[in-house]
C-alpha cells in the first residue's frame, strides 16, 4: 500500500488550509492548529520543515505569521510530499541507486522506474490550489485509465492552464 507518513499528510492539510485564504495572507501557528484541528506542536514541526524547503515564508513581529512562499497554483503536491518523504518513487532502488544487492539482476527494476515516473508526473500535475476544491474521479470500462477532473469544470483554474485532466494509464 502506498501512503504518506502522518507528518506529510499534516503538511498537505496545513498548506491546503493556507491556500484557501485570500492571497497573500498571514497565518499564525495557533490559527493553523485551530483551523486544522492538529496539535500546535505538530503544526510547529510541519511549519519548520515547510520553511526549510521554502514552501512557506515566515514574518516576525506582532502581526507576523506564515504565508505560502508562492501562489497555490505554483506549488505541486509532489513538492510538498518531496519535502517530507524525499524523492518520489515506486521502489527505493529507483530513488536511491545502489541500495539493493539485487539491482544488477532485478527483472522489474525498469518497470518500477516507469511506475515511479508516472507517480511523480501524477503528483506533480496536481497543484495545491486543486486541493481547495472537490476533485472528481472517473475510469474507463477496463479500469486501466483513471482520470481526475479538478473542480467543477467550466471555470476551473486548472483547466485554464492544462488542456485536459491528468490521466494515469496503469
Amino acid at each position: 500500500m502506498f501512503r504518506l507518513n502522518k507528518l506529510t499528510d499534516y503538511a498537505v492539510v496545513v498548506m491546503t488550509h493556507m491556500a484557501r485564504s485570500p492571497e497573500p495572507s498571514l497565518h499564525t501557528a495557533r490559527e493553523l492548529a485551530g483551523g486544522t484541528l492538529l496539535p500546535a506542536a505538530t503544526v510547529g514541526k510541519v511549519l519548520r520543515a515547510l520553511l526549510d524547503h521554502r514552501l512557506v515564508t515566515s514574518h516576525r513581529g506582532m502581526r507576523g505569521g506564515y504565508a505560502l512562499a508562492r501562489s497555490a497554483r505554483e506549488i505541486s503536491v509532489a513538492e510538498i510530499i518531496g519535502a517530507f518523504e524525499g524523492p518520489i518513487g515506486f521502489t527505493e532502488c529507483n530513488t536511491t541507486p545502489g541500495c539493493c544487492d539485487l539491482e544488477p539482476s532485478c527483472t522489474v527494476r525498469y518497470n518500477s522506474g516507469v511506475i515511479g515516473k508516472a507517480l511523480q508526473h501524477a503528483l506533480g500535475s496536481i497543484r495545491l490550489s486543486d486541493l481547495t476544491k472537490p476533485m472528481h474521479e472517473s475510469s474507463t470500462g477496463n479500469g486501466r485509465t483513471v482520470s481526475i477532473t479538478f473542480g467543477s469544470g467550466e471555470n476551473n483554474e486548472h483547466h485554464q492552464h492544462h488542456s485536459r485532466p491528468y490521466q494515469s494509464r496503469v
